[in-house]
């Protein structure tokens, strides 16, 4: 039941292999499953048709293994194929009663043991034992002489082995079996392969004899490539013959006699094609050259002889037989306009010829007039091609070319009316826009050449549609960019490169690219704003911070970019950073844009090391900001802008800050004036903001044992400054002045008499009468103060004294009218003893 079933599952898989409905490798599988259990109920002494069912079965199943590439599940079936064969043959030989039955078995054992070593043949191959192949393959061929038909499949089965080995670049064994595949083949002529196969065999073995190594086996390759031709004449072998020969050295005598053998037969004239090519490749020009002569007149009525003209040229322009290419060119032209068209493949090839010929003399390095002129002249082959009127991409770059030549050549009328033609076949190509703008700046025309710029931009920018092919390449639209700018500096348009800078700056992506137009674009600015006046600067003002902002944008995205190094991140950084603080020094009178200079210096200066230079030019840039917004603040401005130029200014001192106490680690700076400058614009800052943190500031200031007068002096001031209202604040710093007056060795007696004015004013304002007697007692005491240092010396300014004898009058006078005589008394009293201080004025006032 078992073996039944095994052969019914193998019968299935035949079936629905033949019906596609099992792959191959499934096939193989389940070949294996039942030829596995049909040997698995195998008896001790099985009959004939048992023994031969295994062997057709474990044949099949091996093969059908290394047909899926697994030759080494094959072995061990073909294994038992060749046990059973043995068997069978020593059944028979029981059975057999006379001579002529055991040769009748025996020639029917050897067809199956013949399939088997030619299997085994295939699978050691396959695993890469190339020995055993040779052994099996050697006994199939001692058994052809018993099987003579078996001829053709051996030497199919060689020449296989040998393409498999070439293939694997392994030519030694390709050259074996190609060898063995020719001499199998010559062995019975009634089964042969025939001449045709013979003939490719010995190709391939001509073939892997020349690619093993030309020189070392070149007899060999000669003489297996001349015996393929002598069995069956192919444009292959005679174009291998050839090959080989070119190959060698071989004269050129002896390659004219090979290319001659097929001269008397019929060969393609893409054949005639190639052979041509490789004739002339290898410098044989005299052969070529006479091969390219006689093929059109076998090939006279072929529409493709077109083909072999344009070859012709293409091949006297790279043997620089210029004169006879042009002879062929025109004769084309004329044939073109006589009946006589190329095909449209042999017409591009032909127009590409003619342009890289053109380019060629375009681009020779001595660049005269003779050049630009032979360049025109293989252009104007080109433009013979198209008829008037007609509509064409590639014409439309043609006539650019033309255009740039007749500029070259001092022709601008020629190049204008050949641009005009380029734009009429392509009216929206940057390349025509680009031509249109060359033009105009040799004609010195800035608006045409700025008009120019921006249609070349506008197709830049243009979004991208289904399909575009207006779209222009970012590079190209750059790369156009750039040299615009290039073409206009070079022709001393510097309205016109700034205008190209400006668009190139916002495109490219290169970040040395766009660092280079920026650096050109701030030089061509300096230099424009020399040269005109104040009025007109302030649009190229914005224009500088424009690009300076631009610079640190990208500075600051340019840590991606592996091409653009930390050096050069940092000497870029160094450039720009310079450029915006000389320009905030340069436009000190526009206050706004000087802050903005100084603000982009210190953003610049954060992509530089840290040193002391970087940090003191931080501080400075921060500092300078900070003192401009405050001063803005001061100005006529609404509460709203000056609310919001004072959080700036503290902004700017909040970073000051934590750059100052890093700096100040770096050396000494007790002379350096830093500190005060925070304080006084922080000071004046929070007490406009009405900032509650005012008063814990000020704690940490009253502290300071080297605070100086003037500094006092003026918080002072800045505590009563509008919209600042901070009557405490400012006496008390003007009492802390005043005490450091007294202190001093030689009072001065200017700064004293203005520090006492202005606390006595703070203190006791005028017209009050009502006060109360603390206040009293401590204006007496300044005044008392003031009277001693009046005392001691004569530099008191004389109208202060006036000021302080009517204002303590006056106190008295305020009295009396409250009817608070005594103290009216002691107040006129102490103004009298002012008056005896007074100089000129003094009998003025007796």
């Amino acid at each position: 039941q078992v073996e039944e079933g095994a052969i019914s599952l193998w019968n299935w898989a035949v079936t629905k292999h033949a019906g596609s409905v099992v792959n191959d490798e499934q096939r193989a599988k389940l070949r294996f499953v039942a030829c596995r259990l049909v040997c698995l109920c195998e008896g001790s002494d099985p009959p004939e048709g048992t023994i031969r069912r295994q062997i057709l079965m474990s044949m099949k199943t091996g093969k059908g293994w290394i047909d899926i590439g697994k030759a080494d599940l094959a072995d061990g079936f073909l294994e038992i194929a060749m046990s059973n064969i043995e068997k069978l043959y020593a059944k028979l030989l029981k059975g057999c009663g006379s001579e002529a039955d055991i040769h009748v078995h025996k020639a029917d054992v050897e067809k199956n043991l013949f399939k088997v070593l030619s299997y085994q043949a295939e699978s050691v191959l396959a695993q890469g034992d190339f020995q055993k192949a040779v052994i099996c393959v050697q006994r199939c061929k001692d058994m052809l002489m018993k099987l003579p038909k078996e001829t053709c499949y051996l030497s199919i089965l060689c020449y296989n082995f040998g393409v498999e080995t070439y293939e694997q670049k392994r030519y030694e064994q390709s050259s074996f079996w190609l060898s063995q595949s020719y001499d199998i083949g010559k062995m019975d002529m009634k089964y042969s392969v025939g001449k045709e196969m013979q003939a490719k065999v010995l190709r391939l073995l001509a073939t892997a004899y020349f690619e093993w190594d030309c020189n070392l086996y070149l007899d060999k390759a000669l003489k297996a490539i001349s015996l393929a031709n002598q069995e069956n004449l192919h444009p292959a072998g005679v174009f291998l013959k050839v090959k080989i020969l070119l190959k060698s050295g071989a004269s050129d005598e002896d390659i004219n006699s090979a290319v001659a053998e097929f001269l008397h037969h019929e060969m393609s004239l893409d054949f005639c094609l190639n052979t041509a090519k490789l004739l002339l490749e290898h410098g044989r020009e005299s052969v070529g050259f006479d091969f390219l002569k006689s093929v059109p007149e076998r090939f006279e009525s072929s529409l493709d002889l077109g083909k072999f003209t344009v070859l012709h040229i293409e091949f006297l322009l790279q043997n620089k037989r210029e004169l006879l290419a042009k002879q062929k060119v025109e004769e084309v032209i004329i044939g073109h306009y006589t009946g006589k068209q190329l095909l449209p493949e042999a017409l591009n090839r032909l127009h590409i010829i003619l342009w890289d010929t053109a380019a060629k003399h375009y681009e020779v390095c001595d660049q005269t007039v003779v050049v630009y002129s032979e360049a025109l002249h293989w252009y104007n082959y080109s433009v013979s091609f198209y008829t008037p009127g007609q509509i064409d991409q590639n014409l439309a770059k043609l006539q650019r070319n033309m255009a740039s030549c007749y500029l070259h050549l001092k022709q601008v009328d020629k190049a204008k009316e050949a641009v005009k033609e380029a734009e009429r076949c392509d009216p929206n190509s940057i390349f025509t826009k680009f031509s249109i703008y060359k033009i105009a700046v040799m004609e010195k025309d800035t608006d045409k050449a700025v008009e120019a710029v921006i249609e070349m931009w506008k197709l830049i920018e243009k979004p991208p549609q289904h399909e575009d092919k207006l779209k222009v390449d970012e590079n190209t639209g750059t790369n156009l960019l750039s040299l615009a700018a290039q073409i206009a500096l070079e022709n001393e348009q510097h309205v016109v490169a700034i205008k190209a800078l400006e668009y190139l700056s916002e495109r490219v992506q290169d970040c040395q690219q766009l660092f280079a137009a920026l650096k050109c674009l701030v030089r061509l600015m300096l230099s424009k704003f020399m040269a005109e006046n104040e009025e007109k600067r302030d649009e190229d003002i914005n224009s500088m911070l424009t690009y300076l902002t631009l610079a640190h944008k990208r500075l600051a995205e340019s840590f991606t970019e592996e091409k653009f190094t930390g050096d050069m991140r940092i000497l870029e950084a160094h450039w720009f950073r310079k450029v915006a603080w000389n320009l905030a020094v340069q436009f000190r009178g526009c206050p706004e844009k000087t802050r903005d200079f100084f603000l982009l210096s210190f953003k610049l200066s954060q992509f530089c090391p840290s040193d002391k230079a970087v940090l003191i030019a931080q501080k400075t840039c921060l500092l300078m900001a900070a003192a401009i917004d405050l001063e803005m603040g001061r100005q006529k401005v609404t509460p709203s802008e000056q609310m919001e130029l004072m959080t700036q200014a503290l902004q700017h001192l909040q970073a000051c800050k934590e750059i100052w106490k890093v700096l100040k680690l770096t050396g000494d700076f007790a002379k350096d004036p830093t500190d005060t400058l925070l304080l006084l614009y922080e000071f004046e800052a929070r007490s406009k903001l009405n900032d509650p943190t005012l008063y814990n500031l000020m704690e940490s200031v009253w502290e300071q044992p080297q605070i100086e007068v003037k500094t006092l002096e003026i918080i002072a001031s800045l505590a009563m400054e509008s919209p600042a209202r901070y009557p405490v604040l400012c006496k008390k710093a003007l009492k802390s002045a005043l005490s450091l007056h007294r202190k001093q060795t030689v009072i001065d007696a200017v700064k004293f008499s203005k520090c006492l004015h202005s606390l006595i004013n703070l203190s006791l304002p005028t017209g009050l009468t009502d006060l109360d007697a603390c206040v009293l007692q401590e204006m007496w005491d300044y005044f008392e103060d003031a009277l001693s240092v009046v005392s001691s010396t004569n530099a008191y300014p004389e109208m202060e004294i006036l000021w302080l004898m009517t204002r303590a009058w006056n106190t008295g006078i305020f009295q009396y009218t409250v009817g608070k005589y005594k103290e009216a008394e002691q107040w006129c009293g102490l103004g009298m003893r002012f008056l005896n201080h007074l100089g000129s004025l003094k009998k003025t006032y007796e």
